[in-house]
């Protein structure tokens, strides 16, 4: 359950400074975020609302990227219960879908955050050798959301800026590229406390390692 409380917190809060009237994640998230806590009705409810946007506009990108995070999310249960046939129908699935959102929509950071946060945490899930892809490509999403913030990234609170900071600088650690940590962590430094993890920004300069935090939002904010 652990897991999936972690899996929740990193892809829940996804958009949280989005205009509200473009928001679709304001329609699902908080069924979502139940659901991955275990309430299967609130989770079964948010599929459901994402498949109703599908049908009235199947290059819906918003509704398509929480609807394939929502499979990679049942595909971790089933795997856990041991339908393995099933969770692996669903893995394949939920890979399409959140693939071809960014297709769809390769420049919406409410988008390209749901994917970067799914594939980075279920990256560290999985055995290394299907996880580093996984690592790879969520980082590339972290980086190209960046890139797409960095005229107004200091408007951004300090929590959206850590958050996507924080992302990216334990993916960049967890594959050995250290110069790239680096820069991130100073960046998370010089943010402060309001990052909610400067402490691991300070432990991780200090010896080049941190402590794991039980849960967190991992780069779950974005904005357009």
């Amino acid at each position: 359950m652990k897991t999936f409380t972690r899996f929740a917190l990193a892809l829940l809060i996804a958009g949280a400074f989005v205009h509200a009237a473009e928001r679709f994640d304001m329609l699902v998230r908080a069924d979502f975020f139940s659901g991955f806590g275990g309430n299967r009705e609130a989770l079964d409810r948010a599929m459901k609302n994402c498949e109703e946007a599908l049908r009235e506009n199947p290059k819906d990108a918003e509704a398509l990227v929480w609807h394939g995070s929502g499979d990679m999310f049942l595909s971790g249960q089933a795997f856990q219960k041991g339908d393995y046939e099933n969770s692996g129908q669903l893995w394949t699935k939920a890979l399409k879908e959140m693939d071809e959102a960014v297709r769809l929509a390769p420049q919406n950071v409410a988008v390209l955050i749901p994917r970067g946060a799914t594939l980075l945490v279920t990256s560290s899930k999985v055995p290394p050798e299907r996880g580093r892809a996984l690592l790879e490509q969520g980082v590339n999403d972290y980086e190209r959301v960046r890139e797409l913030q960095k005229l107004y990234f200091d408007k951004l609170s300090g929590h959206a800026r850590g958050e996507l900071l924080f992302g990216l600088a334990d993916g960049y650690d967890r594959m050995m590229k250290k110069a790239e940590a680096r820069e991130a962590f100073e960046a998370l430094l010089a943010v402060g406390e309001a990052s909610g993890h400067e402490k691991q920004a300070q432990q991780w300069l200090a010896g080049g390692t941190y402590a794991k935090s039980a849960m967190s939002c991992t780069g779950c904010h974005s904005s357009k």
